[in-house]
């Protein structure tokens, strides 16, 4: 027997994330629940990952890698991550691209060199799929966070992040790229 998905119900509705509740037929036969949370109003099982939220963008300039040294609540630390951000309504990839990277660093998009299809961002929690966008930088750093921000943008070399890959917190995504980077592989 295979597991089958056979229903979904909404059991919080919060300003950013919507928490569903999937009851599914495991592979031995047995009903089971699992717990999900999404940014999008979820209709029914053809919805899930459906469409793109944002962006995660690997910002080089030169031989330096951009990256964020930022407070994030859901762990109650700061943490190196790439720049990133949600898609808003009727925007482009390449505008959130731009935005995104102006409102987090000040900096502009010399070149967008990829833009790969969405993956999903956390899989084992979310539907949530973003794009990854590498992208080539340049300007002058500037703050137009918000208020509810608090992020120390950088360029690195590749010296300077391998010694923080080996003390510093990364989100997985940036750690990913900043091991890349490292190794002369980005």
């Amino acid at each position: 027997m295979s597991m089958r998905f056979l229903h979904m119900e909404k059991v919080k509705d919060g300003k950013y994330l919507k928490n569903y509740e999937i009851t599914y037929q495991n592979k031995a036969g047995r009903e089971k629940k699992y717990e999900i949370v999404s940014r999008r109003e979820l209709k029914g099982v053809e919805d899930l990952g459906g469409k793109p939220s944002g962006v995660s963008i690997v910002a080089t300039c030169g031989e330096r890698l951009l990256l964020l040294h930022e407070f994030r609540m859901g762990v109650n630390r700061t943490i190196y991550n790439l720049c990133a951000g949600m898609l808003e309504e009727g925007e482009t990839i390449e505008e959130c691209i731009a935005r995104e990277l102006c409102e987090e660093t000040g900096l502009k998009v010399k070149r967008i060199r990829q833009i790969l299809p969405p993956s999903f961002a956390a899989v084992a929690i979310s539907d949530t799929t973003t794009y990854i966008a590498f992208v080539e930088a340049e300007g002058a750093f500037a703050d137009n966070t918000s208020d509810n921000e608090e992020i120390s943008a950088g360029f690195y070399t590749r010296a300077e992040v391998k010694k923080l890959l080996q003390s510093e917190p990364f989100s997985s995504r940036a750690q990913m790229a900043a091991y890349f980077f490292a190794e002369g592989r980005l």
